[in-house]
């Protein structure tokens, strides 16, 4: 890949960036490498913004591995999406002996990426991973990067006009085996937009009619 420099951040020039990026590479669409790779970027941009100390490999292994669940890879899995790719990114990691809490901080920007409320909170992975995420997906924060940001990232790796219905796409076509692990989150409107039969789970009428409530409880 071409070296891209936005803004003093670039593409870390090492061993494990590379084989992260062939592997991404082998793996996913160019839709979705060029997504994750437009991740790194936003994510790495944001965290020189705010002054946070961030580790450039494990935050670029972060946004490349937080799609690869939704690859043909995971066709058979009945797990989270987002869970398959952490697993994936750790399974990587551990080969190039990381650190076990460096791994544990990437497994969880990959795992959490898709729950709102929580990354901010975490280490400065999961941190900046959700955030070029969410900049990514709907433009979240965007006025907070710079025109010339922008434009040069746009200019790296297009963000095309058919972008979100390419990638709603994607999303379905990974999670459309397993729609029961799309309750609760965002992701279950992506399976109601695409399948007219499917029905988000109501919480409230799960509390309402669980077994407590029903007296259906027994000691067997």
């Amino acid at each position: 890949m071409a070296v891209v420099e936005i803004s003093g951040i670039r593409i870390p020039d090492s061993r494990l960036a590379r084989e992260a990026t062939e592997f991404i590479r082998e793996a996913e669409s160019a839709l979705l490498f060029e997504h994750s790779t437009r991740v790194y970027f936003w994510g790495a941009l944001a965290g020189q913004r705010r002054g946070v100390r961030f580790d450039p490999e494990l935050l670029y292994t972060a946004a490349m591995f937080h799609d690869v669940g939704l690859t043909a890879g995971f066709k058979e899995s009945h797990l989270r999406f987002e869970v398959d790719g952490a697993n994936a990114a750790r399974d990587f990691l551990r080969s190039h002996d990381i650190l076990e809490d460096d791994m544990q901080n990437v497994w969880l920007a990959i795992a959490l990426h898709t729950t709102p409320g929580i990354p901010e909170h975490l280490n400065a992975i999961a941190a900046l991973t959700a955030e070029g995420v969410m900049m990514d997906l709907v433009g979240a924060g965007c006025e907070r990067f710079t025109e010339m940001q922008r434009a040069a990232v746009e200019a790296a790796f297009p963000h095309t006009r058919q972008f979100a219905e390419d990638l709603l796409q994607a999303l379905y076509e990974g999670l459309k085996h397993r729609p029961e692990v799309t309750q609760g989150t965002g992701l279950a409107d992506v399976m109601a937009d695409k399948e007219p039969h499917f029905h988000r789970r109501d919480f409230c009428c799960l509390m309402r009619n669980s077994r407590w409530t029903c007296n259906d409880c027994n000691d067997s």
